[in-house]
């Protein structure tokens, strides 16, 4: 089934009205003229899921005079309340009860009941009476329909197809696309979102101007082969398995997971096809003959929390852990929140408590336990264990950076086999003590019938899940990838494309992405290499008044956005751009500074994180991606800009601005150390700090230094140095930070005043920012 095409033409208007932006209470809908056809899908399904699904939706144990909105069966059925009267009569709104009771004046017959705090808008309103006008046709939810790859629309703007889509939608909304970026600007803007790393002054002066070999596209290619893709990569989906260094919960003492994060960095460098790093992760166990590699994928599974609390009951924390997996694999996959489920029938999508119990079903066969040990008896991992041996290291495991000498033990999956298999029950209201009636592993019908010569286990899910039939699984990945490179998905609500989720804003768009990544192998770098090529990608981001007018928000992407960069990206700008960063790929976490009594106030005392041991040498300079996590007290500066904290599956991350953030910048050992050493560093190579500021500038801001600017910082610079001077034991006083060695003769009022410029270059909004 589809959706006519001036149902999408106007839909954007709704998505405001639906956010609570933009509402009137003139008679019309707003957008939509009187022609217009009426979408149940991105127009009436909204409003009926936010208003009354709850009562008349699929829960069925919540449902109210017997009647079901959400189905057209439904809701064309006569009421059994009211014989002889029925919810809906196509193309007769005087004629259906659900008109005349969302415009009644009696309390006691008004819909939604005043008691609910709901109410319908005079838009809304107007605008269902005019989808009965027009027949009250039913969709199935977009999200759920198979994905087809839609025509491309007739525009002359572009580069590539994901143009021809934006273009259209952006001229409907009278909107002009943006001139394309200057060299500098794309060049910083590829590099931050493909390596998370700034571009290096060779770089900038090899791409400046892009000129003949050594082209936008070249540039796009180089950086997709270097390492640091995999790291970038790898950030995004650390978030969705929820990886961390600790166990959590009270004691939250030390596991090592880290090979997991190893693997996934060469995974990605790798392109391993989407396809198979689902399968692999999901059930590489399950595989034929699999390999230690293939086993270790599944360590996606058993990143969640693990007690290690003496008294706990061992069921109730093993099933904590299989709806944890759960949960993960509906939203971090599937991009459905399932998790109301686990006590009853979905209230607003169509996912039963039995389809719920169903699907959890295929991760109740682990071997894990409940509880293993306490904290005294902790060990790195809990069983099933893989363990890497020295001759691994050398063979299929290579990718896994170890320097010692120790064996290395990952929690991974593996099944219960023949008599020992679980039965898993629906468990009322979700309490694990309380298992009903059995059930056998399958899928929601709603998405995808589960196919009965699919395996019923992981390996089966594995197989379901990327079948190209399934139309959420490319959806939600593609949505991701957009996601991270513009800010915010397609679907902004990346991790939830239900009922209650956002509607996509170029839905057409979504459907050819998500058909073109499949029909090209699942290719993780053609997908980012082919939106990074568009003219959409490459515009500028400056804002103009009537972009402030039509689209404040950038919904038609008329400007490239500017996004602040994400917490271990900022670390990395600054080591990088200093010249301190370590490129070492892999191995275990790291502990960087951080203020002291943190750990200390919030712990148990008992096991080897009850204090914080800060690391020492080149590791204090590593990326952030491998910062030490700790689950009940996450990398402090990492968690003021936003980072996820990872106690669970985490799809979106919030971009906030307080002055905690600017605190940081301008206090932080980190960022201090880093300005002095790269003031040392340019004082030695310059005899003028003319030239040392302009190299800073270009190494920090990634671009050459205006006019007005070189004044501006060379008057901040000979203001520093005069002060230095007439204080002279303010030079190391300043100087004085970090660990790295410092020469005593580098401590001079020169220097000082560099670092201090240097210092209010890394504070600048546009050197934090991608635009």
């Amino acid at each position: 089934m589809t959706i006519s095409k001036n149902s999408f033409l106007t839909f954007s208007s709704f998505l405001l009205l639906l956010l609570g932006a933009c509402r009137n209470e003139s008679s019309a809908p707003i957008g939509l003229a009187d022609g217009d056809q009426i979408s149940y899908n991105f127009h009436i399904r909204p409003i009926l899921s936010d208003k009354c699904f709850a009562c008349h939706g699929p829960d069925a144990n919540k449902r109210e005079a017997d009647l079901r909105l959400d189905t057209e069966e439904g809701a064309f059925a006569a009421l059994k309340e009211s014989p002889g009267k029925f919810a809906l009569v196509s193309g007769r709104p005087n004629e259906s009860e659900v008109y005349h009771r969302i415009t009644s004046e009696d309390p006691g017959e008004l819909m939604p009941p005043p008691e609910s705090n709901l109410s319908l808008t005079a838009q809304e309103i107007e605008l269902i009476k005019r989808w009965i006008e027009q027949g009250a046709k039913y969709e199935p939810h977009w999200a759920f329909m198979k994905i087809e790859k839609p025509s491309l629309p007739e525009t002359d703007w572009g580069t590539n197809e994901i143009d021809r889509f934006i273009f259209s939608k952006m001229s409907q909304k009278g909107l002009e696309p943006n001139k394309e970026a200057d060299s500098y600007s794309l060049i910083k803007r590829a590099c931050l979102d493909l390596t998370g790393l700034p571009p290096s002054p060779e770089i900038l002066e090899a791409y400046a101007g892009f000129p003949e070999g050594h082209s936008y596209e070249d540039l796009i290619d180089e950086l997709l082969n270097q390492p640091a893709y995999g790291e970038k990569m790898a950030i995004l989906w650390l978030d969705i398995s929820r990886y961390s260094d600790s166990y959590g919960y009270q004691d939250d003492n030390i596991r090592t997971q880290w090979p997991y994060r190893d693997w996934l960095i060469h995974a990605f460098n790798k392109n391993m096809p989407y396809d198979q790093f689902l399968t692999w992760q999901l059930a590489g166990d399950l595989l034929p003959n699999p390999t230690k590699e293939q086993i270790l994928a599944t360590a996606f599974n058993r990143n969640h929390k693990y007690t290690e609390e003496g008294g706990v009951i061992p069921e109730e924390y093993r099933i904590e852990y299989v709806l944890d997996k759960t949960n993960t694999f509906s939203k971090g996959i599937l991009g459905i929140t399932m998790e109301c489920a686990q006590c009853h029938d979905h209230k607003y999508d169509p996912i039963s408590q039995k389809e719920y119990y169903e699907l959890f079903a295929f991760f109740n066969n682990s071997k894990e336990k409940g509880f293993e040990g306490d904290v005294s008896q902790s060990k790195p991992a809990k069983s099933p264990i893989l363990w890497v041996e020295r001759e691994d290291l050398d063979g299929i495991l290579s990718f896994i950076n170890h320097q010692d000498t120790s064996r290395l033990s990952i929690s991974v999956m593996g099944e219960l086999e023949g008599e020992e298999k679980r039965t898993t029950f629906i468990l009322d209201r979700g309490v694990y003590d309380a298992p009903t009636i059995p059930v056998e592993v399958s899928t929601p019908k709603s998405i995808l019938e589960f196919p009965e010569n699919f395996e019923k286990n992981r390996l089966g899910l594995a197989k379901w899940a990327t079948e190209k039939e399934n139309p959420l699984t490319s959806r939600v990945f593609v949505n991701l990838v957009w996601q991270e490179i513009f800010g915010r998905g397609i679907v902004k609500s990346a991790g939830d494309f239900g009922m209650q989720g956002d509607l996509p804003t170029h839905p057409e768009l979504l459907n050819w992405l998500a058909a073109d990544f499949m029909e090209n192998g699942w290719d993780i770098k053609r997908l980012h290499k082919q939106i990074m090529l568009s003219s959409t990608y490459r515009q500028s981001a400056s804002l103009s008044k009537k972009h402030l007018e039509i689209d404040p928000d950038n919904y038609y992407l008329a400007r490239a956005p500017r996004l602040r960069l994400p917490a271990e990206n900022i670390q990395d700008l600054v080591l990088a751009s200093s010249g301190l960063l370590v490129r070492e790929i892999g191995g275990p976490s790291i502990k960087p500074y951080q203020p002291s009594g943190l750990w200390e106030a919030a712990t148990s005392g008992r096991g080897v994180l009850a204090t914080y041991v800060q690391d020492k040498g080149e590791k204090l300079y590593r990326r952030g991606i491998y910062n030490f996590i700790k689950l009940t007290v996450p990398p402090p500066k990492a968690i003021i800009f936003d980072s996820s904290n990872r106690d669970r599956c985490e799809i979106t991350r919030n971009r906030t601005n307080t002055p905690l953030q600017a605190l940081v910048m301008l206090n932080d050992p980190m960022v201090l150390e880093a300005s002095r050493v790269l003031s040392t560093k340019l004082s030695e190579k310059y005899k003028d700090h003319e030239s040392a500021i302009e190299e800073a500038f270009k190494r920090i801001v990634c671009r050459e230094m205006k006019s007005s600017e070189r004044s501006l910082i060379l008057d901040y610079y000979e203001s520093e140095l005069e002060e230095f001077q007439a204080n002279p034991e303010k030079s190391k006083q300043i100087l004085d930070v970090g660990e790295y060695p410092m020469n005593p003769e580098a401590i001079t009022p020169e220097n000082a005043a560099l670092m201090q410029v240097i210092v209010s270059l890394y504070n600048l909004e546009e050197t934090i920012t991608k635009s």
